[in-house]
């Protein structure tokens, strides 16, 4: 199916006057111009939800385009349409789609990379980002998902920082039972104190991360323990508390 999305994508910029080369992308306007991934989706992504299609089928062209540019802006794309003035997008399309391309056995930054800064951070749409893509099913992924299913899992809860703690603490909990999750949990309570817009509530954090099983020299281990101990949740709420935990843990 998502190589039938590509093809797609493929044919619908070949459309626009644009086809791929050896090393990047040129356009019928400008052949001798030779263009990146980056600068393809942003002179062209915008127009598939121009096209005088349905509005599954424009999501589903631009999912199409996101696999064969892999690049972020792409995103950027779908998420100013399901804001905009003919938005929402079908939702369990949207968030299919992005199930789909976070469990995939390939680098996906584009993908993470959108749902931490502009889904996560957004508080508007935080809550309900983090359910679809990992916290109504995380039950299922714990007890007997499929190692595409922990792919996604980790990749959500790595980048769950700005997600606030009351939506996250519970998926939290429960990914805890299954210790293939724990490296990617921690680096979500890092991230919840590190990230601009982390949260975390210090003293659960704090005996939540001492139940992880997790190598005893694992990096920044120490001074994540003593931040939460002190009680500061963020470290831009208390910019010299990593530090002082520097020092003290050295």
């Amino acid at each position: 199916m998502e190589m039938q999305a590509v093809e797609a994508a493929r044919r619908w910029l070949a459309d626009q006057g644009v086809s791929q080369v050896r090393d990047g992308w040129v356009s019928d306007e400008e052949p001798d111009v030779l263009l990146t991934a980056d600068q393809v989706a942003h002179s062209w992504a915008g127009d598939v939800f121009a096209e005088d299609l349905d509005a599954e089928d424009q999501l589903r062209l631009a999912f199409g385009l996101l696999d064969l540019l892999d690049d972020y802006w792409v995103t950027c794309e779908i998420r100013f349409a399901n804001q905009g003035t003919k938005g929402p997008l079908p939702a369990d399309m949207l968030w299919d789609g992005y199930r789909q391309r976070l469990e995939a056995d390939r680098d996906v930054e584009a993908v993470t990379y959108s749902l931490w800064v502009d889904w996560f951070e957004d508080q508007s749409t935080s809550a309900t980002a983090f359910a679809e893509v990992l916290g109504e099913d995380i039950d299922q992924v714990v007890a007997s998902g499929s190692a595409a299913q922990l792919r996604r899992a980790r990749r959500v809860l790595e980048g769950s920082g700005p997600v606030r703690w009351p939506v996250k603490e519970p998926t939290y909990r429960t990914a805890m039972r299954l210790p293939a999750l724990h490296a990617a949990l921690f680096k979500g309570f890092l991230a919840s104190f590190h990230d601009f817009y982390g949260d975390l509530e210090p003293a659960v954090a704090l005996t939540l991360l001492d139940r992880l099983e997790l190598p005893r020299n694992t990096q920044h281990l120490a001074e994540l323990r003593h931040v939460l101990a002190v009680g500061h949740r963020n470290h831009y709420r208390s910019p010299g508390a990593w530090d002082d935990a520097v020092r003290s843990c050295s």
